[in-house]
């Protein structure tokens, strides 16, 4: 029996989580649309490699919840629902918001400078319709929580972060909330910037619940 080299491990592992890269982002970008089967021996084929990491790349994005396996029919990218919009935002609003606040209590002049840098970044991609927008926005929202927030609060919000991508993503896509998103940005550095813990807090609160109440109607 052939046993793997720690080298062809780690090289499979390498073209693993490049094809789950590839494939979170077709799922986001909806070029795999909900309901329709992801087929590995397409995904391999067109990537030119084996279905080894393809089965391996599909098994993570099952665990992050962008693909569901169905009993003898494979693969499937899975649907926005509102009930995991609910549970994705409520616990933001159960975090975020206090976070963000230590954040602007705890903040250098690294880290205000960083989340200037960093949402220059978003209103750009919000402005080109970049398709990748929903990762600048977690990148701003970051920003704002890293000076105040521990390992363990930072983990979760990136847990929380990979699964509400792709409902940030359909509610900038809404019409008229690239601008209002833009605007409430800005209110939420200006107020961060300056130190305001409770202000910073009710702000970053109702920019969360808009959201989330935008969803429902949407969902």
């Amino acid at each position: 029996m052939h046993t793997k080299s720690k080298a062809d491990q780690l090289y499979t592992r390498s073209i693993s989580d490049q094809l789950y890269d590839l494939l979170r982002e077709r799922v986001l970008s909806g070029e795999l649309p909900a309901g329709k089967p992801i087929r590995q021996d397409v995904i391999a084929s067109s990537y030119q490699v084996s279905k080894i990491p393809v089965r391996e790349a599909l098994a993570r994005l099952q665990q992050d919840g962008f693909v569901s396996v169905h009993a003898k029919r494979g693969f499937f990218a899975t649907s926005l629902t509102r009930a995991e919009a609910e549970d994705v935002f409520r616990l933001r609003l159960r975090i975020e918001p206090e976070a963000a606040a230590l954040g602007a209590q705890n903040a250098t002049p690294e880290d205000a400078l960083y989340a200037r840098e960093t949402l220059e970044a978003l209103e750009a991609a919000i402005d080109r319709k970049d398709a990748q927008r929903g990762v600048y926005n977690s990148r701003f929202h970051y920003a704002l929580v890293k000076p105040g927030a521990g390992p363990t609060t930072l983990h979760v919000l990136d847990l929380l972060n990979v699964t509400a991508d792709r409902y940030v993503r359909f509610h900038l896509h809404m019409q008229d909330h690239d601008t209002r998103a833009n605007q409430e940005h800005r209110a939420l550095l200006e107020c961060w910037l300056k130190g305001n813990k409770r202000q910073i807090e009710n702000l970053m609160r109702d920019h969360i619940q808009t959201t989330l109440d935008d969803l429902r109607k949407a969902l």
